[in-house]
């Protein structure tokens, strides 16, 4: 591996201290929410978000009152707490419970949208090539069974405007484009898309839009009433905090017919028959729902807290951790430093090399949780900034990092 940075060097870059205009304070009590094994830096919260106490809790209390009488508690007492947990959610996503289903999660989501879209032979379905992998199989899938096909915008890597990502995903769409898929933010890459713009071009050419976003939930502001889009799938137990297999999906008024769940079962309890397209979804085999029933307890933890003080903080962390980043390894990050670009995550280039053992490393050697990601043939670091994420967990994987770095070249090989 290759790595300019000298001792000197290094230790003039440990001995910053960038975060000394952060609310450092503050940020420690509300660290304390969390609960973490000792040694543990949880630096990944893009991948698994970790649940505060208080939503752990509020979820076990759900379980409690299921396990106790689960006759009781599915017969009457699911169906009134199931709506308050989607008003709730929708609320804070901005739109009208009708217009919401849970799910599992947003991969469950893309499933159902994939599930019920038809499609005719040679039918094309638009995905830029920063889009997560689950949801590129799934579309592979559906267009190898229907005799459609995939096209892959290339999406600018460096980015350097939002004109260009335009651009380059609308350069791809022909007249057999029936549906844009496309991240809000995305998970490979950390990069907020303008997706509003692109949402709305679309529509202009009468082009369906699903908008894959799981990572937007909490670090950006939504409403999706406001957003021109026709299907939004996403998680709650990223940014929002929420209990893990908890997720949603928003259908626009103009689909909800045509709309059914992948999996058939009563929909509702009996005697109780659907009526609408998302009673559908309400039943689908006996099931624990205390997750979705926490979502409210893990809005309203980030609603006291403030959620554009969340994103003010996340995102100030995450600016010093990519400034940190860049000077330890003479690297640039490949998007604007700009809130408009990234949020709560940052990714910087690593140095050439191959650092396929690094992720791995820093877990066994350090207890620091980060991705290493190799995308279009370079290695990335993704740091994720949450109200748990503290100065010294930073400085310990800039530490670690260091001395990866000056281990190199023979990394790969030392224990």
């Amino acid at each position: 591996m290759i790595v300019t940075c000298d001792s000197g060097k290094l230790a003039d870059i440990m001995s910053k201290n960038d975060f000394e205009h952060l609310p450092l304070t503050e940020l420690r009590r509300l660290a304390s929410n969390w609960r973490f094994p000792g040694g543990t830096v949880y630096l990944n919260h893009g991948s698994f978000g970790a649940t505060p106490t208080e939503v752990r809790l509020a979820k076990r209390r759900w379980q409690d009152r299921l396990d106790d009488q689960p006759m009781n508690f599915f017969v009457r007492e699911f169906e009134p707490a199931f709506h308050t947990a989607r008003e709730t959610l929708s609320t804070l996503v901005g739109t009208s419970p009708e217009n919401l289903v849970f799910v599992e999660n947003a991969t469950a989501a893309m499933n159902i949208v994939a599930h019920n879209l038809h499609l005719e032979k040679d039918d094309e379905i638009l995905l830029t090539d920063h889009e997560y992998g689950a949801v590129r199989r799934i579309w592979d899938r559906k267009t190898r069974r229907e005799g459609a096909r995939v096209v892959e915008a290339e999406l600018p890597w460096p980015v350097h405007d939002t004109s260009e990502i335009i651009k380059a995903i609308f350069s791809r769409v022909t007249s057999k484009t029936r549906m844009l898929v496309v991240s809000h933010i995305t998970s490979a890459t950390a990069l907020i898309l303008p997706i509003h713009q692109i949402c709305q071009q679309a529509k202009s050419l009468d082009i369906k839009v699903c908008v894959d976003g799981p990572h937007a939930i909490a670090q950006e502001e939504l409403s999706l009433n406001d957003l021109p889009c026709d299907f939004y799938t996403a998680s709650c137990h990223k940014w929002l905090c929420g209990p893990l297999g908890t997720g949603f999906l928003y259908v626009h008024p103009e689909h909800q017919s045509s709309i059914s769940p992948v999996m058939q079962s009563w929909g509702r309890l009996l005697p109780a028959i659907p009526k609408r397209w998302d009673e559908e979804f309400y039943w689908s085999g006996t099931r624990d729902p205390s997750g979705y029933l926490a979502i409210p307890a893990a809005i309203d933890f980030m609603n006291l807290i403030g959620l554009n003080k969340f994103r003010m903080i996340s995102h100030q962390l995450a600016q010093v951790v990519r400034h940190r980043l860049e000077s330890l390894t003479g690297e640039t990050a490949w998007v604007p430093d700009d809130r408009e670009y990234y949020g709560c995550m940052t990714e910087v280039p690593l140095p050439e090399g191959d650092w396929s053992e690094l992720q791995n490393w820093l877990w066994q050697q350090h207890g620091i949780e980060v991705p290493i990601i190799h995308f279009k043939g370079h290695w990335f670091i993704r740091v994720s900034c949450h109200l748990h994420t503290l100065p010294e967990h930073f400085e310990q994987l800039f530490a670690a990092l260091a001395e990866a770095f000056e281990r190199s070249p023979d990394f790969e090989s030392s224990p």
